[in-house]
């Protein structure tokens, strides 16, 4: 009995050295999917070139984005079930395979086929990190590792251009064309990845059987596939049209039925409804939601802006945005450190939601068509610590609020719903930047139009004002033309393009403020001491302690009847009967 809680401490008790070397395994697989984002959307045009497909690029991008994000609460899930471990490895290896695929994709079509495979792969890789992290890090202690997790992100956001572009421009490496390595590179870090996790990654786990919520899972599939499909097409498609209108209609009766199925299956649910009577559970997703809707949309239009306002190349405007990494992970290191220190955290979400405000502010007002990059990087450099105070603080926020048993579960809708928020904001913004462009760059060239100086650029082009506004009516479909224009007639396209992207700034910052308050409301629940698995090991010991204090007072009454029986026999009697007479007398009977 008093020997349960030293059990448990010498089960789950890990040092920070050998803490380091699991975060090894879990951030290599974490640098798969995150790398994989930012290389291949800078060498996404070049594939579809290649593959002579241009058009069906956007589904490349979209398949990966549906599977990577339904996957996610069923990770979560099975992983609370049957162990992190085997789920992480199926994760890597998912996603290696489908980077095989990828690679030796003949067609668009097979690539989009075969990227939904990666994403059902990286579906796994962030949230089971981030739970297996719970596992074995006491949330006061998390958030300092948890800010080598953002250092990925960093890093990958850095390289990945820089590689991506490298393979893009090759003709071929090894004998294979250059744009496939893109997919191919995941296979050695994948290999490793996969080699240190089955090393190092052994964390104790005690299966428990329960229903397998099939029926939630169809009806998510059913719910957000047509509303992740409508964000990412309803631009093109129309937002109105009856593919939209028809993908909204089926996703909401999805959602309303997964609800349903949710509430009738109790815990075996993939997300339990039982978890969002937690009002600090609830405030803390509806605030993963609103970050991911400010921070994807924002971050959709600044590689945009640098491209075709500064001229950068995609390569250009990933180092450009370093300063943004810096804050990130400068936010989130310095907040990571005082948690550990103090055990409070609630005051880094309230600033970082400030600073999301001011940096939203900021962007309105400084970003021009002639800013300086230095004020460009001090407005990146805010826009970065504000999300780095944020995001890691709210994950751990979110666990810190459920049962041991429960962190997988809640580590993986902080991810789904941060990335339906990105996923929704991104589209939400680029849809209404692209849509008040074509009105706000011919409100310039009409204010210009008649200028000496624009008239002489026009003629000194060669091109009549025919052939420039034929160019400008395919703005929203290729950009590129604005780098080969004269100063002077760029200048109008470019200052159309900063124009539009106000409303993106505007509604961002309405976002952050609802997310500022939010916080405020939020309730600072002390952090936890103990890690996931200690807690779980030490409420085993004490249910089998339990258990078997009632097996012994069970047999101990047993034992107690039997040596009852034995004395008597012992003693040569039986109990005796009184009969009695119908004279009213009485006699004995043996």
């Amino acid at each position: 009995m008093t020997t349960a809680p030293t059990q448990v401490e010498s089960q789950v008790g890990l040092t920070h050295k050998q803490i380091l070397t699991i975060l090894g395994g879990l951030m290599a697989g974490m640098l798969l999917a995150a790398l994989d984002q930012t290389i291949v959307s800078t060498s996404i045009r070049t594939i579809a070139d290649d593959l002579g497909q241009l058009s069906g690029q956007a589904w490349a991008t979209t398949a990966y984005l549906i599977t990577s994000t339904i996957t996610t609460p069923l990770y979560g899930k099975l992983s609370d079930l049957y162990g992190r471990r085997p789920l992480f490895i199926a994760a890597i290896s998912i996603f290696v395979a489908g980077s095989v695929l990828s690679g030796v994709a003949t067609s668009m079509t097979e690539l989009a086929a075969f990227r939904a495979v990666q994403g059902l792969g990286a579906g796994g890789l962030f949230s089971l990190a981030l739970a297996i992290l719970a596992d074995i890090v006491p949330p006061r202690e998390r958030s300092r590792y948890q800010g080598m997790f953002l250092a990925v992100f960093g890093t990958s956001s850095v390289i990945g251009p820089i590689i991506g572009g490298f393979f893009a421009g090759a003709d071929t490496i090894f004998g294979v064309t250059g744009w496939r390595w893109v997919f191919l590179i995941n296979v050695p870090i994948g290999i490793v990845a996969l080699a240190v996790v089955l090393k190092v990654l052994h964390i104790p786990h005690t299966r428990r059987e329960h229903r397998i919520d099939w029926w939630g899972a169809v009806a998510l599939v059913v719910g957000m596939v047509p509303l992740l499909l409508v964000a990412e097409q309803g631009n093109k498609w129309g937002w109105t049209s009856a593919a939209s209108l028809v993908s909204i209609v089926v996703g909401v009766l999805g959602i309303v039925g997964f609800v349903l199925i949710e509430r009738r299956m109790g815990d075996d649910a993939l997300i339990p409804m039982r978890l969002f009577a937690n009002r600090q559970f609830s405030q803390g997703l509806v605030v993963n939601v609103l970050i991911g809707l400010a921070m994807f949309g924002a971050l959709a239009t600044l590689p945009l802006y640098l491209q075709l306002v500064k001229g950068a190349t995609p390569t250009q405007s990933g180092l450009w945005l370093l300063p943004m990494m810096v804050g990130l992970m400068g936010g989130s290191i310095s907040s990571g450190i005082i948690t550990g220190k103090t055990g409070r955290y609630k005051i880094f979400p309230v600033v970082g939601t400030a600073l999301l405000i001011v940096a939203f502010a900021m962007m309105l007002a400084l970003i021009k068509v002639d800013t300086p990059y230095l004020v460009l990087a001090g407005t990146f450099l805010v826009l970065g610590a504000g999300l780095g105070l944020n995001m890691q603080t709210m994950m751990m926020a979110v666990q810190n609020t459920v049962k041991a048993r429960d962190i997988g579960v809640a580590t993986s809708s902080a991810t789904f719903f941060r990335a339906t928020g990105g996923t929704i904001g991104t589209a939400v913004f680029l849809s209404l930047l692209f849509n008040g462009l074509p009105t706000n760059v011919n409100t310039q060239v009409q204010a210009v139009a008649g200028t000496p100086g624009f008239q002489q650029a026009l003629a000194s082009s060669g091109s009549s004002m025919q052939q420039y506004g034929a160019q400008l009516a395919g703005l929203s479909e290729d950009s590129a033309f604005i780098n080969t224009l004269p100063a002077t007639l760029a200048q109008p396209v470019k200052q159309g393009f900063v124009d539009s992207t106000h409303v993106v700034y505007i509604l961002a910052g309405i976002v952050a403020v609802l997310a500022f308050l939010l916080v405020l409301l939020l309730k600072e629940v002390p952090l936890r001491t103990k890690s996931a698995l200690q807690e779980i090991q030490e409420e085993d010991a004490a249910a089998a302690a339990a258990a078997g204090n009632v097996g012994l007072n069970d047999a101990a009454g047993a034992e107690r009847e039997r040596q009852q029986d034995d004395d008597l026999v012992t003693a040569g009697s039986a109990p005796t009967v009184e009969v009695t007479k119908p004279s009213g007398g009485r006699h004995r009977r043996d």
